[in-house]
């Protein structure tokens, strides 16, 4: 079932040079030669109730104009957006907090604010400050509290009723470890009861860990709409497009590869090989491997850095390292120049499936100058032929020792 639609929605501004103009423009009568800022455009999308979404996308590319239009913040200028339920958001860093308030101050002005009866917002205040853990700066201006504190108020508020959708734009990238993975725990006790999750992020990581589904805007369109893996699979190449790059997308295996590069240098093959130099596309959990991967030159280039990157099935990065952290950095390459890079290690990994993605680059980071990008350029599977039974995928050797205190 649906809880959120958005239908052919746009929002721009328009910059009047004096006040003149913008009187005029009340009364419908506005100047065409006016400079017109278009943020969001033919935006159209549906959320089905329970889905968790993520947006994602350069900054100034619309992300959290989008969300406070869905919050209602903000008002359309063409479109339509219907909403079922009640909306609990926090956009940026609060959540209109007034500085001069103390927390709670704050917390019941807007739990009032949102709909909920005065005897319920008092009733949840004492859990409200508890979940927050700051004590005392509970009673205080929030003007004296730091970022973290305030965000902390600011999620206990959002989340101290379940609402149909809950809206994050960027908080949770504020504030301590400890605290981050607290509000992820609550995050996903909320989408257990059912509730639909919405946030902004830059954070991969936690994205992958909450999202079923992302959608990548650039330019205040929207360009792609799929899993997580496989929109920032295209995002990376985007942000390393330069101008004779192209970017290509093929399926493999059941997903989409994300090809990407300017092509001054390509990678001619790359494999997996075992231990008697054949290449495996099955390994044991321990064994060691060489990961080969061989390029070639077609133009002359000042610098090259090779990186890869091994990643479970959903996407999340077990490793990734690259020369320019080696200290391997190829210089002055010739056209025609041809070199093998062999990667030693142990897979020391858990049972399932993975993919590794490898990149060409002139620096540390794609950013700069990307060469070529392969994203699943080697899928491959590890079993447990011969290690105890464990849970995850990091292989761990350990020894547990016990001994009777009493």
């Amino acid at each position: 079932m649906s809880i959120l639609r958005l239908s052919a929605v746009s929002k721009s501004y328009i910059e009047f040079p004096n006040f003149r103009h913008r009187l005029q423009s009340w009364f419908g009568c506005e100047d065409q030669k006016l400079t017109k800022h278009v943020i969001l455009d033919d935006i159209n999308l549906t959320i089905e109730r329970g889905e968790a979404v993520a947006f994602v996308g350069q900054n100034g590319a619309g992300k959290s104009t989008l969300l406070k239009l869905i919050a209602g913040v903000l008002s359309v200028s063409t479109g339509s957006i219907e909403v079922v339920g009640k909306v609990s958001a926090i956009l940026e860093l609060g959540m209109g907090f007034n500085p001069n308030f103390t927390g709670e101050e704050n917390a019941r002005n807007t739990l009032i604010f949102m709909g909920y009866p005065p005897l319920q917002v008092e009733q949840a205040m004492p859990s409200i400050k508890e979940f927050t853990e700051i004590g005392g700066y509970f009673e205080k201006p929030m003007r004296i509290c730091s970022s973290g504190m305030q965000m902390r108020v600011a999620f206990a508020v959002a989340t101290a009723f379940q609402p149909e959708i809950l809206i994050i734009d960027e908080a949770l990238s504020v504030g301590d470890a400890y605290f981050q993975h607290k509000s992820f725990e609550r995050i996903r006790q909320l989408q257990k009861l059912g509730t639909t999750l919405i946030i902004v992020s830059h954070d991969k990581t936690a994205i992958k860990s909450l999202c079923g589904r992302a959608i990548l805007l650039e330019g205040g369109r929207l360009v792609k709409d799929s899993n997580p893996e496989e929109v920032f699979d295209f995002y990376n190449a985007i942000i390393a497009e330069k101008e004779n790059s192209t970017i290509s997308i093929k399926e493999r295996n059941g997903k989409k590869q994300v090809k990407s590069g300017s092509g001054e240098v390509t990678i001619q093959n790359a494999g997996l090989y075992g231990i008697h130099s054949r290449e495996v596309e099955s390994v044991s959990v321990g064994e060691r491997v060489e990961l080969r991967i061989v390029i070639k030159a077609h133009e002359a280039i000042e610098s090259l850095v090779m990186g890869y990157s091994i990643k479970e099935r959903w996407g999340q990065v077990c490793y990734g390292t690259n020369t320019w952290y080696s200290e391997q950095v190829l210089t002055k390459l010739k056209q025609g120049d041809e070199y093998q890079y062999t990667v030693s290690f142990d897979v020391n990994l858990g049972a399932g499936s993975y993919s590794i993605s490898v990149a060409l680059h002139d620096q540390e980071t794609h950013l700069t100058r990307n060469y070529d990008w392969r994203d699943l350029m080697i899928i491959f599977n590890v079993r447990n032929d011969n290690k105890p039974t464990f849970q995850g995928f990091s292989w761990l050797p350990q020894n547990i020792s016990i001994q009777q205190t009493k």
